[in-house]
């Protein structure tokens, strides 16, 4: 049960940042060229998985109790910023992500600059998609690397991330334009919601507490989680529409 979970967490998690990182990456590809933009975008990758091939062993060396105690006070703290967000996105309190004006925003700019050529590379597009799925590469590196040594079971979390990779990437060469449709609000709202169940079940295990079922006791907290949410999202949208009201009495 656990390792389902962890393979869904990681794959939900390594899509969303891919998704991100595959506008960027069309925009410059579309519109620079794709040579320097697809090897932009395999040196990051090559990055990434030196990152997790070395953290994820020595992770594994700390002691479990200890280990579970630290990631899962990490995850709590990243999976509650991401949980937070999706809250105030799906209440109206915050501005869904659009994909679409930011691929027209990095169509724009990669047009507008001057061709620099290094090393028989279009210097801004393999910069520019090298920098892009870095930096949203090391949420899914760190993602991958703390949920498999924290579950012993680093192939599991690499299964997932690199399922959503493969996914995404194809998702991306057969459309041709970025994955707009995908709800990427509800995708981060499942990863906040697993990163903070799982985070608080590594946490108090490593605190010492025994949960009662075992791993069971996974869905149970995700279940407490979700209805939390639902609780949270509902007043919110209450609360938003009560200020809607109030403006439209004034106006």
């Amino acid at each position: 049960m656990s390792g389902t979970f962890l393979i869904l967490a990681a794959f939900l998690a390594s899509a969303v940042e891919m998704v991100e990182a595959l506008t960027i990456v069309l925009a410059v590809g579309l519109t620079r060229g794709w040579r320097s933009a697809l090897i932009g975008t395999a040196a990051a990758l090559a990055v990434l998985a030196v990152i997790v091939a070395l953290f994820g062993p020595l992770l594994s060396r700390i002691p479990l109790g200890t280990l579970r105690l630290i990631v899962g006070g990490l995850l709590l703290i990243f999976g509650i910023q991401w949980w937070r967000k999706a809250i105030l996105r799906s209440s109206g309190f915050k501005a869904l992500h659009d994909e679409d004006a930011t691929f027209a925003e990095e169509t724009e700019a990669a047009r507008r600059q001057g061709l620099d050529t290094r090393a028989g590379l279009d210097w801004y597009a393999f910069t520019l998609a090298f920098k892009s799925v870095l930096l949203e590469g090391l949420e899914v590196a760190f993602i991958v690397v703390t949920f498999g040594a924290s579950a012993q079971r680093l192939d599991l979390a690499a299964i997932g991330a690199g399922a959503a990779l493969i996914v995404v990437l194809a998702a991306g060469l057969l459309l041709h334009r970025p994955l707009s449709r995908v709800p990427e609000n509800s995708l981060k709202f499942a990863v906040g919601l697993l990163l903070a169940t799982f985070g608080t079940f590594w946490a108090g295990e490593g605190a010492g507490a025994v949960w009662p079922g075992g791993d069971a006791a996974i869905v149970v907290i995700l279940a407490v989680y979700a209805l939390a949410s639902w609780g949270l999202v509902t007043a919110l949208r209450r609360e938003k529409s009560a200020q809607g009201a109030t403006k439209g009495v004034r106006a």
